[in-house]
């Protein structure tokens, strides 16, 4: 892990939040397959595309190991700082759990920042999950068994998205979900240690939330930091009741302090958890598969989860 940081550091390509958010999704696109696996051939791949509550078309992309029988289905949402990423980013790890976890995966291209802002996003994430609710059966898709899982500000989108469905009454199988962002502010000892040099640097951060914030309040707003975020009230939400979590940190990341608080929080409530904290690797590691055995790990181990999830 460290020989591939000295690498890319070597490199001396301009970094990201030197870019415009344009060059910024160029720059992240052109180099998202470089060290990861190569994309898994599939049964059935087929896009997708709905309206979001405001009539804006979203598109997404359905993965499926099998065309012969319904299958459980993981509903994906990409990392990228809520400003860069897709589902083409986000392609090779979307199949590789479809195929190891022997289920579906909706992978959707939810609105990014700055020209979307806060919470445009979660609006996107919750659309997505009752759309697929409700067209699961025509998709020859088990709607009875459906998860929400996401990487990094996907994570986020997928935590505020169980919590959603918990308070309407939806239940999902699993919430799995690698290195989220779940605080409103980056304050805690990892975001000190891991500020510069681990690929996702405090530079990026404040970029990525720059653009996607409307003002500072909004890092106050649950839907933002489900760890310690508030509602309407002024009450921190509770998370009693929202569906079982997988949670897959890398130990050197600015955001693994607040993955372990949040996997508290919901083992406080009662919520069934299973934390997983990989050693000597940084935030996105779950793309370099090509490179970095541990990775695999993390798929395997996470498509192992949602099995399990899944019965």
């Amino acid at each position: 892990m460290r020989g591939m940081l000295d690498r890319v550091a070597r490199a001396g390509h301009v970094p990201m939040y030197a870019l415009s958010p344009a060059q910024a999704r160029l720059s992240y696109e052109a180099g998202a397959g470089v060290l990861d696996i190569p994309p898994h051939k599939l049964h059935r791949v087929e896009d997708l595309s709905f309206a979001a509550r405001d009539g804006h078309t979203l598109q997404a992309r359905l993965y499926a190991p099998a065309a012969d029988h319904p299958l459980p289905v993981l509903l994906y949402f990409h990392g990228g700082g809520f400003t860069v990423g897709s589902v083409a980013t986000h392609e090779p790890l979307c199949r590789h759990l479809a195929h190891l976890a022997q289920c579906a995966v909706v992978s959707v291209d939810y609105r990014l920042a700055p020209e979307w802002k806060f919470p445009t996003a979660v609006h996107d994430a919750w659309d997505s999950l009752a759309w697929l609710r409700e067209h699961a059966t025509a998709l020859k898709l088990d709607g009875s068994k459906i998860a929400v899982g996401g990487d990094s500000a996907g994570g986020t989108l997928a935590a505020v998205t169980a919590i959603g469905a918990r308070d309407a009454g939806w239940p999902l199988a699993l919430q799995l979900l690698f290195y989220p962002g779940t605080a409103g502010h980056q304050n805690t000892a990892s975001h000190k240690t891991f500020d510069k040099g681990f690929l996702l640097e405090e530079a990026h951060i404040r970029y990525f939330f720059n653009h996607y914030l409307r003002d500072p309040q909004d890092r106050n707003d649950w839907r933002f930091a489900p760890l310690d975020g508030v509602d309407a009230s002024g009450d921190v939400r509770d998370l009693d009741g929202v569906a079982p979590a997988w949670i897959g940190l890398a130990e050197c990341d600015p955001l693994v302090d607040e993955g372990v608080a949040y996997a508290d929080r919901l083992r406080m409530a009662g919520v069934p958890v299973d934390l997983e904290i990989y050693p000597g690797v940084v935030h996105g590691f779950i793309q370099f598969g090509r490179a970095i055995p541990t990775a695999l790990t993390a798929h395997n181990d996470a498509a192992r989860a949602l099995r399990h999830a899944f019965g």
